[in-house]
């Protein structure tokens, strides 16, 4: 069986996790990925954990092995002619370029959109970085969190009498890549009808504001401007994270909701608490959001004498939304995410085996796969060169003496 983007060829020159995702998703389901990176500025995703065997190690990041499964990897060193000579050549093979240096530094090196589409006017090109290629944040260089706080969700996360907490990591790291793929693949679909390239410039603070359209959406409609509020929302209530009994010396939560008055009246009866389901002042969501704090206390009393797992399993039978809030352990034997084959075991070179995620889309026709994990440093040069370039020995001999592939 084939699968959906069996024949794309992609130069991938992106960095660390926004980038490298758009390349992951097209491995996934068939493209051939070439990832080029370079010895002499280890790429940063490879020193960031975890590390198999809890050991740091450029060849060791589990990160960087989720990003890259599925891809071809070269060495170049791009501060070279000749290795840039060597993008080119891959450029002109390449039916898209993914890069994800600071703007500017491509159009340095003479690898811009306007460069290789030159040699090859079909080539779809996407850019991604913080803020954009032009502008005045262009010049801006960062990671996600970066993104995540100028695109608002630093200011948004946290508790509402303490200073900005923030989602965890590189937030819109993880959101740019979503909206990227789907431009992307929007352009390949308008190259298979015209025949044009395309240049698509992808800034991860407007991918992070796209996921803020109700607060802005709020904020143009009668000028209000969301605050941090804890776990609580603004119209359900109860809405927060609970505490329950410690397992093995470690704290644990679960998350609990009450969507609208049905749902209170089964929560506050599964806690064998009926009288609370028959105050008059807790009736409507209205009420019982004025007295957050008095119910925040009263489930945090039930909670907290019971596993996790135990309130979790109890307020979905009747209906009301709860789940335990998941660590690693949680998510790694999770029975749904099991079932849609998300977590994959390969074969690895070094570590004997490796564990990364699966496609991010289960397609009926065209299923996507996870063939082989992520290259270790210029592990697919001679293939590369030779089987796709058609490079001589010999030339790959010379650019192996003058320090080009490294």
């Amino acid at each position: 069986m084939t699968r959906a983007l069996d024949g794309l060829n992609v130069l991938d020159l992106s960095w660390v996790v926004a980038g490298p995702l758009i390349g992951r998703a097209l491995a996934d389901f068939g493209a051939r990925v070439v990832r080029v990176e370079s010895s002499r500025r280890i790429e940063t995703a490879r020193l960031m954990q975890p590390f198999h065997g809890g050991k740091p190690g450029v060849e060791n990041s589990a990160l960087y092995g989720n990003c890259n499964a599925g891809k071809l990897g070269l060495t170049v060193n791009l501060k070279t002619e000749a290795g840039r000579g060597v993008v080119r050549d891959l450029a002109r093979w390449a039916d898209v370029v993914i890069e994800s240096f600071s703007p500017g530094q491509m159009a340095k090196w003479g690898l811009d959109y306007a460069a290789l589409s030159r040699d090859n006017p079909s080539l779809i090109m996407l850019s991604t970085s913080i803020a954009g290629q032009t502008g005045p944040w262009s010049a801006l260089a960062g990671y996600g969190n970066v993104g995540a706080s100028l695109s608002g969700f630093q200011h948004l996360v946290g508790w509402e009498d303490r200073l900005p907490l923030g989602p965890f990591g590189p937030y819109t790291d993880y959101l740019g890549p979503r909206l990227a793929l789907v431009v992307l693949l929007a352009a390949l679909e308008d190259r298979r009808r015209t025949g044009r390239g395309r240049y698509i410039d992808v800034a991860q603070v407007e991918a992070g504001v796209f996921f803020l359209s109700p607060q802005v959406a709020h904020y143009g409609f009668d000028g209000t401007v969301a605050q941090r509020r804890g776990n609580r929302d603004d119209v359900f209530a109860p809405h927060g994270v609970y505490p329950c009994q410690a397992e093995d010396g470690k704290e644990r939560f679960v998350a609990i909701a009450a969507r609208n008055n049905a749902e209170w009246r089964r929560l506050a009866e599964t806690m064998g608490r009926s009288d609370l389901a028959d105050r008059a002042d807790l009736r409507t969501a209205e009420q019982r959001r004025a007295r957050a704090d008095f119910l925040d206390e009263q489930i945090a009393q039930w909670t907290k004498t019971r596993r996790a797992a135990d309130v979790e399993q109890c307020l979905q039978a009747v209906g009301v939304p709860a789940h335990r809030s998941a660590s690693s352990a949680d998510f790694a034997a999770d029975p749904q995410l099991a079932h849609r084959g998300h977590l994959v075991r390969l074969p690895h070179p070094i570590h004997g085996q490796t564990t990364v995620e699966g496609p991010r889309y289960l397609l009926s026709d065209t299923p996507g796969e996870v063939t082989r994990p992520a290259p270790t440093l210029g592990q697919d040069n001679e293939y590369v060169l030779r089987d796709i370039l058609g490079y001589s020995e010999e030339r790959i001999a010379q650019l192996t003496e003058d320090g080009v592939l490294v």
